[in-house]
């Protein structure tokens, strides 16, 4: 990217403005190099308020006031904008790289993330020196991407095998609840990730039973307010009784779908595995969970599906997807089966690919995970989708254009 000097920051303010003062004429290519610019621009001004509180701190006694007052920002922003002039302090190499527009503030952030979770000032200092060898893999990775990179080398120094993390957020476990100015009943809490997995594994399977034939009429029109809403409504039916658990299922009995990735190695020849579990828990304690909790098996490779338990083809003998099929497909997909969206493959719908109207049938070939928004789009936008052998997807825009990607990758996820 090179140096984001005064002259390159007019070049790219120019730049969004022409763009902006005749918008309905701009074209994509036009549009695209203004937001690049744009982004480009961010990176520079977070580069900036780094420095700037980092000169700031050495001045005052509270920073964080300080900057919220200047900045008309709240204390929890200004912390933050803090934590992220104190972690570029201690990597140079990425404060630079933040200024030359070569990597974003998310990066710099992932990298505050990936301090807290360490304990003490020797593990967190092991991680910096790191994390300053990697400014071209960060520049050449998405945020999400790095993040992983970051938990690679996370790992690589707990030496307890995270079991004193795990006691201390045991010991962190808070639940506030108060009544807001318009009378409805809130809460806040934080949880250990061994309970959360618990209690998140309540949440979906009450998800699945009270909405999996039809949704209340007060649901919002926006799609991810009314995840949002369903959540709730599924939650409070979970404070007041056990009507939402799934026949046979114990209460606060975890599942889990073991993926079997046999396209992907895990670096000491076998293949990778993933437990499907969204936070840090210690290899031991998944083991006394396993022990505990119902575990399915699912085989992939290259987008197709070698195994999994259960019916997957139930023919036209039913509309609506089966457990063993949602699972099967989690083997495959972490997300929305659209690409770039970032919607949990949970809170998806499993699409016909060939309608159900059509004379589609409820098969595991002919099934896609689509979250509302792009649930709406394929059925009343104009948007087609297709699916190939290998589980290639083929979106046909009503414009004309098409966009095609290959097999569904996890990785990528």
């Amino acid at each position: 990217m090179g140096d984001m000097n005064e002259t390159a920051v007019i070049e790219r303010v120019q730049e969004i403005s022409a763009v902006r003062a005749d918008a309905a004429a701009a074209q994509p290519a036009a549009i695209k190099a203004a937001l690049r610019a744009s982004s480009e621009l961010r990176s520079w001004l977070a580069a900036s308020d780094a420095e700037l509180a980092a000169c700031l701190a050495a001045q005052v006694s509270f920073p964080e006031k300080e900057i919220a007052d200047c900045t008309r920002s709240t204390l929890h922003e200004s912390a933050k904008a803090k934590e992220r002039s104190d972690a570029l302090g201690s990597v140079r190499s990425f404060a630079e790289a933040l200024d030359a527009a070569d990597v974003t503030a998310a990066h710099v952030d992932a990298i505050t993330r990936a301090g807290k979770s360490l304990e003490g000032h020797s593990q967190r200092a092991e991680l910096f020196d790191r994390v300053a060898g990697l400014v071209d893999v960060a520049s050449a990775a998405t945020v999400e991407e790095f993040r992983r990179r970051l938990g690679i080398e996370v790992k690589s120094i707990q030496r307890d095998d995270g079991m004193a993390r795990l006691e201390r957020q045991r010991r962190n476990t808070r639940l506030r609840t108060w009544t807001d100015i318009d009378g409805m009943w809130r809460f806040s809490g934080q949880f250990d990730p061994v309970t959360g997995v618990r209690l998140a594994a309540r949440l979906d399977a009450a998800l699945q039973t009270m909405f999996a034939e039809a949704e209340p009429d007060t649901c919002p029109s926006d799609p991810i307010e009314k995840q949002h809403h369903l959540r709730g409504l599924a939650f409070a039916r979970l404070l007041s009784d056990d009507a939402a658990a799934p026949i046979g299922a114990r209460p606060g009995r975890p599942e889990f779908v073991v993926v079997v990735d046999a396209s992907t190695g895990d670096g000491a020849g076998g293949p990778q595995v993933d437990w499907g579990i969204s936070v840090e828990i210690p290899g031991r304690v998944v083991a006394e969970m396993a022990g505990t909790a119902d575990v399915h098996a699912v085989i992939v490779r290259n987008g197709v599906v070698i195994h999994a338990p259960g019916r997957l083809d139930l023919g036209r003998n039913t509309r609506l997807a089966n457990r063993a099929q949602r699972r099967a497909l989690r083997g495959l997909y972490r997300r929305c089966a659209i690409p770039g969206c970032s919607v949990p493959y949970d809170r998806c719908k499993l699409h016909h690919v060939i309608w159900w109207r059509h004379g589609g049938r409820t098969d595991l070939d002919n099934l896609l995970p689509l979250c509302s928004q792009h649930h709406t789009k394929v059925h009343d936008s104009g948007w087609v989708v297709e699916l190939g052998a290998n589980r290639e997807l083929t979106i046909r825009f009503p414009d004309g254009a098409i966009h095609n990607t290959g097999p569904p990758d996890r990785q990528a996820a």
